[in-house]
């Protein structure tokens, strides 16, 4: 186990749900209802200092539950590493506090996973469609959402 994942497991304990750390690459799979205190301890803390986040995406696991995942990607600039927070969220719930108050820019990523997958980011300051016109239907990422689906026309506005 790498020191990201040790660092993680002494201060959060039971809100690590698992962890591995292969060829160099530490993953934790988190509890959602910490995320934000376990993204800002790593960004913190004087020996992780991961200031930049590099990505944050959705995945769907359509036909298992908890059916989405959140995946957060985090650098280290001065310390030169790097780990992977996940958190699954049931399909009847996918909401998650936004990690806009952690890392600013996370803000575009954020509202790409909800345009996308329809994952909500409970206090998100501005939690609108970033990919798709607002008023398409559904989110096309999902593993069910039909391709052939007919969307809205729209037109310029008037």
């Amino acid at each position: 186990m790498g020191l990201v994942l040790e660092k993680l497991a002494a201060r959060f304990g039971p809100e690590i749900a698992a962890t591995h750390s292969n060829f160099g690459d530490d993953t934790a799979l988190v509890r959602r209802e910490r995320i934000v205190e376990i993204l800002t301890f790593l960004r913190d803390d004087p020996g992780l200092l991961f200031d930049f986040a590099m990505d944050l995406t959705g995945v769907d696991y359509l036909g298992e539950e908890p059916r989405f995942e959140v995946v957060y990607h985090l650098y280290s600039l001065r310390m030169n590493h790097r780990v992977r927070i996940k958190v699954r969220l049931h399909e009847d719930d996918p909401v998650i506090d936004s990690a806009v108050s952690v890392w600013s820019g996370i803000n575009w990523y954020e509202r790409e996973a909800y345009d996308m997958y329809g994952i909500v980011f409970r206090g998100h300051p501005n939690l609108t469609r970033i990919l798709m016109y607002e008023g398409f239907q559904g989110h096309p990422l999902r593993k069910d959402y039909p391709k052939a689906k007919r969307q809205p026309t729209i037109g310029p506005e008037e």
